[in-house]
């Protein structure tokens, strides 16, 4: 931390303390010490082939997965020239996705876009007494990528960032009527 800053109490004077939903960059370390450390330069932002990384509140990066997937290139780690990211070698994030009752499948409406786009295959279709698929996203195998966001057509995913997420043993389905 630079002397004389407190990000703490930036962050709570600038209204974004603890903001949930915000999910940062892959490999990003923890809120306080990346808002503190993040010099807003953008240069993560401009190497993202991807391009999810949007210059968000305060100038900070910000993963927007409804353009897209995060592939884990580490483009943006490498284009970094501030300490906010830790190494690569690690898993980048643990932030998870969640699909909320607004899926298709609550109109009895078979759409599997999601699970067709989940390359870890955590997303999957279980038959439910009625007849009706629903599906189920094992957290344990969830990256966090996003692949299934953009192309759910009803907006009904989300990926939660990590602070936000929910342990790992925790089942995610719709049967239950909605995830929690």
């Amino acid at each position: 931390m630079r002397a004389g800053i407190n990000s703490q109490r930036r962050q709570l004077l600038r209204g974004r303390f603890n903001r949930p939903g915000v999910i940062r960059p892959p490999w990003s370390i923890d809120e306080a010490a990346f808002v503190d450390g993040c010099t807003r330069c953008g240069h993560c932002a401009q190497q993202c082939p991807e391009q999810i990384l949007q210059m968000g509140s305060g100038g900070f990066p910000e993963v927007n997965f409804s353009l897209g997937e995060c592939t884990f290139c580490a483009d943006c780690v490498s284009a970094c020239e501030a300490s906010v990211f830790y190494s690569t070698l690690q898993v980048p994030w643990k932030n998870q996705a969640k699909i909320d009752n607004s899926c298709l499948v609550q109109q009895s409406v078979v759409c599997r876009s999601c699970a067709e786009q989940c390359e870890p295959e955590a997303i999957r279709f279980q038959l439910r007494l009625g007849g009706v698929a629903m599906p189920e996203i094992d957290l344990s195998r969830c990256n966090g990528c996003g692949a299934c966001v953009s192309v759910c057509p009803t907006r009904a995913i989300t990926v939660v960032a990590e602070h936000d997420a929910l342990p790992v043993d925790a089942p995610i389905n719709l049967s239950n009527n909605g995830a929690k």
